[in-house]
């Protein structure tokens, strides 16, 4: 490695002392590779056309043979072949001070950026080509790309040189593609019907809204500790209480907790909050706004995820965490009249890990779920009517007030989105909340915390609403195929490479 690095950097040495920069400043793109593939798809094989480009892109193939060369160049939206003829670009090196056909031959390596000027043609073989006139370096690769025949096969190196992933992986970069159009879509979605996009804080005192343990930090000018937000939920309801009746968040969320394929301590989330509506209402929109999505990236409401169909097309089954548990486990809750004991035994005939924090029937009825239901929830399924104990922040059952009106969407095993008719009760809230925090005292570092301006605010008035959190990420793995949710993240969290001496990069020579 170290010799082919020597030898590029000398071949960029070369180009300063012909007087030409192997670090161009800027260059004048008229045109993208998907731009001319389908403006000239119509001519025929060996037909040209005296249409004047300019074009940029990293080398990603070459050919050389004599007089004529072939390479492939890469920009953002694709790839084009430069048909290379020493010919026609050594035609004007009297009249300009340009780089020569000896020179491309001897000075370019694939990686390297450059920008080329020429007319279209399509070979006699039906390769749509830029006939090219002229050249310049634009930037000099020290270090060779993947070899094209093995690509880049380890994936912790995909995830931790995400740049060489995205050269050598188009499927990479249309994942990122579609990443972004998904977002740009959801925020397109809400603004049509009126909601309002908030900037809550990402620092906060108190760190609130979901059960998750925070990263802490801390502000020296203040002298206070600092917590990197969990959720925007508690910000975005005080919203609604000032009098915005239609309120929505799409940020990055910030919780420590374990990595796994569904797991990244920093993911993406929209939270969306709708006065004067509750968790049926939030269930109408969520399926309303992911079959839009669905449609508008994928074309179909039919597709594959890791080898199993799913169909967002067919009305979403809505049922009872406790009807659900009774379908896949055979246990029915309701049969042991609050016996937690008899419960628990039941739960461990059919090997159920009990932690020790499950020590309520409504965290018990969780566990099963988890661990024995949540992976036969292929199709889209919203399970409904969770226990009060995992939820401090949702609205009492009507008819059981051991349940609250919250809903999560599940889709190929795994949560989506995580809905509430929201708990607007000042006093109910404080309970709960004082609750949580004798749990947070008793080490349990996930339970919530007092938040006493929110309970101020829930004070002052706020009107029902329903609320609704979505996992971009996860949401991102469906749509594109991704087992991982590192594949749909640009730059996960990844453990520090640990290095010697050995392998520390040779400092660079000094090539204007």
């Amino acid at each position: 490695m170290s010799e082919i690095r020597e030898a590029r950097l000398q071949k960029a040495n070369t180009l300063v002392s012909k007087g030409f920069a192997s670090y161009a400043e800027n260059f004048l793109v008229s045109h993208t590779t998907q731009f001319l593939i389908q403006k000239f798809d119509y001519l025929e094989n060996g037909q040209e056309e005296e249409f004047n480009v300019s074009i940029a892109g990293r080398v990603m193939a070459k050919r050389v043979m004599g007089k004529i060369a072939f390479f492939t160049i890469s920009d953002q939206e694709g790839q084009i072949q430069l048909y290379l003829d020493k010919r026609i670009i050594d035609l004007n090196l009297e009249k300009q001070k340009l780089l020569s056909f000896e020179d491309l031959k001897e000075i370019v390596d694939i990686g390297d950026w450059i920008g080329v000027c020429g007319t279209i043609k399509k070979t006699n073989k039906g390769e749509l080509s830029i006939k090219v006139e002229k050249w310049e370096m634009l930037s000099k690769s020290l270090q060779p790309l993947p070899d094209k025949w093995h690509g880049l096969t380890d994936i912790e190196k995909r995830y931790r040189q995400r740049y060489l992933d995205l050269i050598v992986n188009p499927h990479s970069k249309n994942v990122f593609k579609t990443r972004a159009k998904c977002i740009s879509f959801i925020r397109q979605w809400l603004d049509k019907r009126n909601f309002l996009e908030i900037e809550t804080p990402i620092l906060q005192s108190e760190a609130g809204g979901a059960e998750a343990r925070p990263f802490i930090t801390h502000h020296n000018t203040l002298d206070i500790p600092l917590y990197l937000r969990i959720a925007t939920e508690l910000h975005l309801k005080r919203m609604v209480v000032g009098g915005f009746e239609k309120v929505y968040e799409l940020g990055r969320i910030f919780r420590n907790e374990g990595i796994s394929t569904k797991h990244n301590p920093e993911f993406t989330s929209v939270e969306i909050y709708q006065a004067f509506s509750n968790y049926v209402d939030m269930m109408d929109l969520t399926e309303e706004l992911i079959k839009d999505i669905v449609t508008d990236l994928c074309g179909s409401l039919v597709i594959n995820y890791q080898n199993k169909e799913i169909d967002f097309s067919k009305p979403w089954s809505r049922i009872s965490m406790k009807d659900i548990v009774k379908k896949y486990t055979g246990i029915d809750f309701d049969s042991f009249s609050g016996d937690f004991q008899a419960a628990k035994q039941a739960v461990k005939g059919i090997n159920v890990q009990l932690p020790i924090k499950v020590n309520t029937m409504g965290r018990l009825l969780n566990e099963v779920f988890e661990q024995k239901v949540e992976s036969h929830l292929i199709q889209p399924t919203f399970v409904i009517d969770y226990p009060v104990e995992i939820s401090p922040l949702a609205r009492p059952h009507l008819d059981n007030k051991e349940m609250v009106q919250r809903f999560e969407l599940f889709i190929s095993g795994r949560e989506l989105a995580n809905a509430f008719s929201e708990l607007i009760d000042p006093v109910d809230q404080r309970e709960r909340m004082e609750l949580q925090q004798s749990l947070r005292d008793e080490g349990d570092f996930e339970a919530h915390c007092i938040d006493e301006d929110f309970l101020n605010a829930l004070e002052i008035g706020m009107p029902p609403t329903g609320g609704l959190g979505i996992g971009i990420d996860r949401l991102i793995m469906l749509i594109t195929n991704s087992p991982s949710i590192r594949d749909v993240i640009p730059f996960p969290l990844l453990k520090p490479e640990i290095t010697s001496n050995k392998n520390e990069k040779l400092p660079l020579n000094e090539v204007k």
